[in-house]
C-alpha cells in the first residue's frame, strides 16, 4: 500500500494553501471593491433601518401613538438616497467635477442661513438645521460632501499644474475656504462635524503628498483650535471632564454616556434579542441617533458589534483600494476624501458609545436616524461605485458579466430587449 506525502491533500478537498490562495484571488479581482462598497452599505442600511425601529419604538409610542413614525420617515429618506446613490453610480467622473463649485457654494450659503435668527433651529445646543416646514434640513452634511469634491478637483488642477511643491500654491485657497467652513459650522456649536470636515481637509492633504512638516504643522495648528474651541464652551469642557472622570458626573453631564456604557454591558456576547433593550425605555437619550450602537451593542451583544465593525472595516478597505487602484488624481483624491470622512464618523460616533472618546453628538453613518445625513452619505457610496468601475479590468468585468437582475426581470416581463 503506497503512502500518501504529507504535504499532498485527499482528492477533492483543498489545502490551507490553496484556501488562501482562493481568499486572496477573490480580493484581488477587478470588481472586488465595487461589490464590498455595495454589500457593507446595503447591509449597513438594512440594519440601521431596523435598528431605527427597535431604538425609536417607545419614545414614539408614548410621543405620537404610533411605534413606526421615525421608522416610516427612515423609510422615506431611504427611499430618496437610494435613487441618488444609483444615479451616482453611473456619472462620469466630469459630471462630479462640475457639481464640486456649485455645491460648495450652495453649502456656503446654507451654513450662513442656518445663522440667521428665524431660520436657524437650535438642537441641543447646537445650531445645525434650517426649518422648511415639516422638513428638517442640515446643511452641514453636504458641506461634507462639497469640501470632498471641491479640495478634490482643486488638488488634481494644481497637481497636473506642477503646483503641488511648495505650501502656498498647495493651501491656497483649500485651507481658506475649509477654513470657512469649519467656521460657520463652529459659529453653530458643531463641534462633531467641525472635526469630520478638518479630518476630510488632512486626507487630501495625506494623498496629494503635503510635505510631512507641513502636515504636521497643520495638524498641530487644528489640534489647538480643537482645544481652544473646548475651552472656551462650558457645556464642551463638562463633556471633556465627564469622559475623563465618569463616575463624578454621572447623574449630570456625562448622564447620557454612563447610560450607553450600562447598555453595551448588558448586551453580553449574544444580545438580549431584537426589540427587547431596556435602554430605550426612556433611560438612554437620543437612543436612535448618536448612541443607536448602544442599541445595537445590547440587542445584539458583542457579536453584533464586531459585524457592524467588520462592514465599516470592509467599506474602508474598499475605499483606500479604490483610491490606490484608480489612475486619475481627481478619483484618487476624491475617494480617500469620502472614505476618510465615513469611517472616521464611524470611529468618533463608536468610539464615545464605548467611553474611548468625549461625546460629539455625530451620528454613525448608514446606521442613525436622519435623512439629512444619510443622503449625502449615500450619493457618495455611490460616487464610490462609480470610481470602483475605473479601476483596471472593471469595465470588462462588467460587460462580461451581462445584464443585471433588474434589466433580466425587465426583460422577462417584455419590457426591455433581451
Amino acid at each position: 500500500m503506497t503512502a500518501v506525502p504529507a504535504e499532498e491533500e485527499p482528492s477533492g478537498r483543498a489545502g490551507p494553501r490553496e484556501q488562501v490562495a482562493a481568499a486572496v484571488g477573490l480580493l484581488d479581482r477587478p470588481l472586488t471593491s465595487y461589490y464590498l462598497v455595495l454589500g457593507c452599505s446595503v447591509m449597513l442600511l438594512g440594519l440601521g433601518l431596523t435598528m431605527v425601529l427597535s431604538a425609536s419604538s417607545v419614545k414614539q409610542l408614548q410621543a405620537t401613538g404610533s411605534a413606526y413614525t421615525l421608522f416610516q420617515k427612515q423609510a422615506m429618506w431611504m427611499a430618496i438616497g437610494l435613487p441618488g446613490m444609483w444615479v451616482a453610480s453611473r456619472l462620469p467622473v466630469r459630471t462630479f467635477r462640475a457639481l464640486a463649485y456649485p455645491l460648495l457654494l450652495l453649502s456656503l450659503v446654507a451654513l450662513v442661513l442656518v445663522l440667521i435668527p428665524g431660520l436657524g433651529r437650535n438642537v441641543n445646543g447646537a445650531t445645525r438645521w434650517i426649518s422648511l416646514g415639516p422638513l428638517q434640513i442640515q446643511p452641514s452634511e453636504g458641506a461634507k460632501l462639497a469640501l470632498v469634491l471641491w479640495g478634490a478637483d482643486l488638488l488634481a488642477r494644481k497637481e497636473r499644474l506642477g503646483q503641488l511643491t511648495e505650501w502656498r500654491p498647495l493651501l491656497v485657497p483649500l485651507l481658506p475656504a475649509a477654513g470657512l467652513l469649519v467656521l460657520l459650522v463652529m459659529l453653530g456649536n458643531d463641534l462633531g462635524t467641525t472635526l469630520v470636515l478638518l479630518t476630510i481637509f488632512l486626507a487630501l492633504l495625506w494623498v496629494v503628498g503635503a510635505p510631512g512638516r507641513l502636515f504636521l504643522g497643520i495638524a498641530g495648528l487644528i489640534g489647538l483650535l480643537v482645544s481652544i474651541l473646548i475651552v472656551v464652551e462650558p457645556y464642551r469642557m463638562q463633556r471633556l471632564t465627564g469622559f475623563l472622570d465618569p463616575s463624578g458626573n454621572r447623574l449630570t453631564t456625562n448622564y447620557q454616556g454612563i447610560q450607553g456604557l450600562f447598555a453595551v454591558a448588558s448586551g453580553g456576547l449574544f444580545g438580549t434579542g431584537l426589540g427587547e433593550g431596556r435602554a430605550k425605555w426612556d433611560y438612554l437619550p437620543h437612543a436612535e441617533t448618536d448612541f443607536i450602537f448602544a442599541i445595537v451593542a445590547e440587542e445584539f451583544g458583542l457579536v453584533g458589534t464586531l459585524v457592524v465593525l467588520g462592514l465599516f472595516g470592509l467599506l474602508a478597505y474598499a475605499g483606500l483600494r479604490i483610491a490606490r487602484r484608480v489612475k486619475d488624481p481627481f478619483t484618487r483624491l476624491a475617494a480617500a476624501g469620502a472614505t476618510a470622512w465615513l469611517v472616521v464618523q464611524a470611529i468618533v460616533n463608536i468610539g464615545a458609545v464605548i467611553a474611548v472618546l468625549p461625546i460629539t453628538g455625530i451620528p454613525l453613518p448608514l446606521v442613525s436616524y436622519g435623512g439629512s445625513a444619510l443622503i449625502p452619505t449615500l450619493v457618495a457610496l455611490g460616487m464610490l461605485l462609480a470610481f470602483a468601475k475605473r479601476e483596471p479590468g472593471a469595465r470588462q468585468a462588467l460587460s462580461a458579466r451581462g445584464p443585471g437582475p433588474v434589466v433580466r426581470a425587465l426583460s422577462w416581463l417584455g419590457l426591455a430587449r433581451r
